[in-house]
């Protein structure tokens, strides 16, 4: 060969050396020839991606479903016309009408009801007027070509009702069936006047939890004889005029108000949820991330003496590069359309967990299937190339930019490993301060902060290499003198590998970290959650009607069913509280009307006095807000004002108080029951709080007036644990589909420590036979092997647990704060601590028993001939 100057440029091009196809064949080759490696790599990445597609999917299913729900409803209608809790007079409809004014005008009655005939879940019924629905949802109706007959029924029979044919053949009904309604803890008869065929696939999702009823029906079924929940209107764009004269015809309390400015209010209930869950999903592909770099970095060591022949022969770093990072990306392909499949078999399971979850917490959405929209798909797959792509960039960087002389020894990679660890711990301190310094600004973006969150916990691991030498140089002595020359090895064996056991346990740790992490935040929730019940639940018996719409309840409760309240014997004392949904510059507000004078002694984060000045204030027409409602509205701590659309016209209540709250997200008002009734006109009720005279038994009272008030309604009567129970079974049930991501971000980890195991055994095999050839029994190398494996678990146990408490205190004070705006008590229990470390250590050692097993097999002649 000639002695011409081999190019310096990593993407100089080669004058001479191997055709590209030579080279994507050396690549396939080495692939296929080491199986269990790329079945690995492609089972993280798998992974990651089904879990970040399956979050995915649920979000965009649910949205979609209320998408489709809030269509069926609205409709084409630009604004509402909308009133009280106690909703319109139906006059001011007729007097629409009679004047004129707006062209398009439809009544609208809906309440969610569930039947027994129709599998029990959430329905909305939608009381309409036929003769004036074509503007607004014709697709309900002249498109789905109701038959006569069904219409004349419609019209003209109590309890008629009409459902999308394609509900019906799921529950075995047919037209004429008869159903039983229940709405608001009444039983209603009710039958299938007639079926809708929905025009298209939109309009069969639209139509999949609606029932429709005249309004006259409607009204009947829900007890709101002469009342509308609002009526729906189409005005022209920029007509102010018409606006203002359909305004000064309505009643004192009816507002005009744009169909956006709600939907998109209760769209935004859910974005903080459904981001944080995203967030959490992007970390099993992070952890996947891990698992690809530490990979790749193995097959480029385990080929630098090829590699070094390659660029010998005049393979240009270009070359090499693009050899290294297409077989990633090979594998990322392949891992991606797995993932996908997994993803939308997970999907179907984290639907029902995200749905449920906004069911309790913000309002009813129901989704019968997942939806599988095209965007999560094509996020989901670039997701997974991409994040290989990055996760091989360094090792094929490292492959193309080693001299071919110093690619031919083996040494070279580890030290440089070892000279670049100083320089990683440098830059993880300096990667975690500024994650901290971003998070201590005082902003509420929430993408932001999870970003400096996921630069905090980067920076953590960054710090592996340096804590596994320093913890390694530890044990090492302790190790010597309790198993010998073997607990000398297996440190020094760890430290030796540096490149790739570094990588494995910052896996580990990571997920794990994660794990204590999220473990402390719920620990800490759920200890605030049930201090906050002790001090907030001062009844002894509580009763309220059944509710469909989320955890709060605002059924009223029957006038009967408060008559046999007050002549119960026994009751010393009843509070009772009225829950509605009004409207405010703000968006629809939850306001409680309270009459209970100990209100005042629940946990305030700043009040105006004692608990008996707050119940003072509140009588005379001040206003107490969760802390929630003033995060989010940006109220002080001290004075402000909160301003509500009442019955009389927007009223400003000045706020005498902020209490602590964890039922709403959106924050709640509360006002003294005599402020409410006299700026609502409503005497309804919602709940009552029984205290018992001494001596009289709660659970005796609950039997017995449950079976008293059955008769007159439906209602739940709950002794004080009973209801504390349940808020703690809608706690947990909330946090379900976050242990379940945490589960598969450390399988995602432990598969990345199986991997590095993997790898590490077999390039250790020459090592191995020849400790083999000088007497090691297969029993001392199962020992070698495990107790490297358990060091490397419990390095990444320990560097967990600093981790994953930072990660818990920017969980609870940061990110929680901005993303629901309650402040949580920080609760440190040592279980999740020593979980974490056992979990870190039992993962590692499992990993390390197929490479344990694989090597003891192995005769000691093919171990000395490997190379």
């Amino acid at each position: 060969m000639g002695h011409g100057k081999m190019p310096d440029s990593p993407w100089s091009v080669p004058q001479r050396g191997f055709a590209p196809r030579s080279l994507w064949r050396v690549g396939w080759r080495y692939l296929l020839h080491h199986v269990w490696q790329s079945v690995l790599m492609v089972l993280g990445i798998t992974l990651g991606v089904a879990v970040v597609v399956a979050v995915d999917l649920a979000n965009a299913s649910a949205t979609r479903a209320f998408d489709y729900s809030t269509d069926a409803v609205v409709g084409r209608a630009t604004h509402h016309i909308t009133a009280g809790p106690q909703g319109l007079d139906e006059s001011a409809y007729v007097s629409l009408r009679r004047q004129g004014v707006v062209r398009a005008a439809a009544p609208i009655v809906t309440e969610y009801v569930s039947s027994p005939q129709l599998g029990g879940r959430p329905l909305q019924l939608l009381g309409i007027d036929p003769f004036a629905e074509s503007p607004f949802r014709n697709y309900l109706w002249a498109e789905a070509g109701a038959p006569i007959a069904g219409l004349t029924d419609l019209l003209t029979r109590h309890g008629a009702i009409v459902l999308s044919s394609e509900v019906a053949a799921r529950y075995g009904l047919a037209e004429g069936a008869s159903l039983t309604l229940e709405v608001g803890g009444y039983e209603r008869p009710a039958f299938i006047a007639g079926l809708l065929e929905p025009a298209d696939s939109l309009s069969q999702r639209a139509l999949d939890g609606i029932l429709l009823a005249d309004i006259a029906t409607a009204q009947e079924l829900t007890g709101r004889i002469g009342r509308l929940d609002r009526i729906d209107l189409i005005l022209p764009e920029g007509e102010t005029a018409q606006l203002d004269r359909i305004t000064h015809l309505l009643p004192q309390g009816a507002r005009v108000l744009p169909v956006e400015a709600r939907t998109g209010t209760v769209k935004e209930m859910t974005a903080a949820f459904r981001l944080n869950l995203l967030a959490l999903s992007l970390l099993a592909l992070v952890v996947g991330m891990f698992l690809i770099y530490n990979t790749m970095t193995f097959s480029v060591v385990q080929r630098r003496s090829l590699f070094g022949t390659l660029r010998c022969l005049g393979v240009t770093r270009r070359e090499v590069f693009s050899l290294v990072v297409s077989e990633a990306l090979i594998v990322g392909v392949l891992g991606s359309i797995l993932g996908l499949g997994l993803g939308i078999v997970m999907g179907q399971g984290a639907v029902n967990m995200v749905t449920q979850t906004i069911n309790d917490l913000f309002f009813v959405v129901t989704v019968q299937g997942v939806e599988i929209p095209a965007s999560s798909l094509v996020k989901g797959a670039l997701l997974g190339v991409i994040a290989t792509a990055i996760a091989a960039a360094l090792p094929a960087w490292e492959a193309a930019s080693v001299p071919p002389r110093a690619a031919l020894s083996r040494s070279g990679l580890e030290t440089k490993a070892r000279h670049a660890v100083a320089w990683v711990a440098f830059g993880g301190l300096f990667l975690g301060i500024v994650g901290a310094g971003l998070l201590a600004l005082p902003t509420r973006g929430l993408t932001s902060s999870l970003g400096s969150t996921f630069a905090v916990v980067v920076g953590f691991a960054m710090l592996t290499p340096l804590t596994t030498i320093l913890l390694m140089r530890g044990a090492m002595p302790l190790l010597g003198r309790a198993w010998g020359v073997l607990g000398r090895m297996a440190p020094r064996n760890v430290v030796n590998a540096l490149s790739r056991t570094a990588i494995a346990v910052a896996a580990l740790m990571v997920a794990v970290s994660v794990t204590i992490g999220v473990s402390l935040m719920i620990g800490s929730f759920r200890y605030t959650v049930v201090a906050w019940l002790d001090q907030v639940l001062m009844g002894d018996v509580y009763v309220s009607a059944p509710s469909l719409t989320s955890s709060q309840a605002t059924t009223p409760l029957d006038p009967g069913v408060l008559d046999i309240i007050d002549e119960w014997p026994g009751i010393a004392r009843v509070d009772t509280l009225r829950t509605a949904t009004v409207e405010s510059p703000d968006g629809p507000v939850s306001v409680f009307g309270v009459q209970n004078p100990d209100f005042g002694e629940r946990p305030f984060l700043s009040a105006d006095g004692p608990p008996e000045a707050i119940w003072q204030a509140m009588q005379s027409g001040a206003a107490v807000v969760s802390e929630p409602y003033a995060n989010r509205t940006g109220l002080s701590q001290r004075g402000g004002a909160v301003t509500l659309h009442t019955d009389q016209g927007p009223r400003e209540f000045p706020i005498a108080g902020i209490y602590y709250d964890y039922v709403s997200s959106q924050g709640t008002v509360s006002l003294s029951l005599d402020t409410y009734r006299q700026f609502w006109n409503d005497d309804a009720l919602t709940a009552v709080a029984l205290r018992l005279s001494p001596g009289t038994g709660v659970d005796a009272v609950v039997r017995n007036l449950q079976a008293a008030l059955a008769p007159v309604q439906r209602v739940f009567v709950r002794p004080n644990r009973t209801l504390r129970d349940e808020a703690l079974v809608i706690f947990d049930r909330t946090f379900a589909i976050t242990s379940a991501l945490q589960l598969l971000a450390t399988v995602v980890a432990f598969i990345g420590v199986l991997s590095a195991l993997l790898s590490l055994q077999l390039e250790k095999q020459r090592e191995l036979g020849i400790l083999r050839a000088v007497g090691l029994t297969v029993r001392q190398l199962w020992g070698l092997v495990i107790l490297e494996t358990g060091l490397m678990g419990t390095v990444a146990g320990l560097l967990a647990m600093p981790t994953g408490f930072v990660l818990s205190l920017i969980l609870i004070y940061v990110i929680n704060r901005r993303s629901f705006g309650w402040t949580l008590q920080m609760h440190v229990e040592p279980a999740p601590f020593i979980l974490a470390l056992a979990v870190a250590v039992v993962a590692a050692i499992l990993a390390g028993i197929y490479p344990a097993h694989r090597l003891g097999k192995m005769l000691t002649a093919e171990a000395l001939r490997y190379e």
